[in-house]
């Protein structure tokens, strides 16, 4: 079902890409002005975007220098309604200054791009028709609009650092009690003490009595592990041990590393035909 789909999802493609190639109008009666192109903060950018109407967001000053050769001065400030703080957010800068740079070879354009609508109908909502596309101006100079280092952008900084730094989580206090009663023993502890109890204390056997059950063991297995041979007998482990130490061998080495066997001569195995 999956490879079906493919082919629909790549012409769809490559209709939108003809869409967006294909031959359309484009207004050039302001391709003659000049414009500047000029970087801003970001903090600075969005209060312009979320700015109410066509208003005035500040005013520029441009201070040509009386030497030869020298660029001029470029100083903007914000309009104060425009950047004015809302609750719970800190104070931007209000004072900056524009470094100029040249554009250099580049050709560079402003391009516009507006929906046009349908004419308007009572009681129809309006559909868009058609884009105008236009371009603004040609590039003239470009600039960045750097803040002016005062006490507020200081402040303003200070502010900025201070909430990067601000741990995610953090310990608050709750009005919610609860209490917890405290136990003397948990429930596996006297699970377990109660088993050890029922089981009692091992009491070793007679030497001959260990040596017969191992012996027993030995003719069903050749190898065991000091772990099953204690489950077998129910003897101690020191105990065990030193009873096998007196007939048996312990493998240090693969293919039966910390295993038990007989030692040859306390073997008694018939040999395969």
């Amino acid at each position: 079902m999956a490879n079906e789909k493919k082919p629909e999802k790549i012409i769809q493609k490559w209709q939108n890409y003809d869409k967006a190639h294909e031959a359309r109008d484009l207004d050039l009666g302001a391709a003659g002005r000049g414009v500047w192109l000029v970087k801003v903060p970001k903090y600075l950018s969005e209060k312009w975007k979320n700015s109410k109407g066509n208003g005035e967001v500040g005013e520029l000053n441009i201070t040509r220098s009386k030497l030869p050769g020298q660029k001029p001065s470029v100083k903007f400030k914000a309009n104060p309604a425009v950047i004015e703080p809302k609750p719970g957010e800190s104070v931007i800068p209000e004072e900056y200054e524009f470094r100029l740079t040249g554009v250099g070879d580049q050709n560079l354009v402003i391009l516009s791009q507006h929906p046009v609508m349908t004419d308007p109908v009572p009681g129809v909502e309006p559909e868009i028709v058609s884009e105008h596309l236009s371009i603004e101006g040609k590039v003239m100079q470009r600039a960045e609009c750097c803040p002016v280092a005062n006490m507020r952008y200081s402040k303003f900084k200070k502010t900025q650092i201070e909430s990067q730094n601000k741990p995610q989580r953090q310990v608050m206090h709750t009005d919610v009690v609860i209490n917890y009663k405290p136990k003397t023993d948990h429930f596996f502890n006297i699970e377990h003490k109660q088993k050890k109890k029922n089981e009692g204390k091992k009491t070793r056997a007679p030497v001959d009595l260990v040596k017969d059950m191992l012996f027993n063991a030995f003719e069903k297995h050749q190898y065991y592990n000091i772990r099953d041979l204690e489950k077998l007998t129910q003897q101690p482990i020191a105990y065990l041990k030193d009873i096998l130490k007196e007939i048996c061998i312990y493998n240090m080495k693969a293919p039966h590393k910390n295993m038990w066997e007989l030692k040859p001569e306390n073997r008694h195995y018939k040999e395969d035909a």
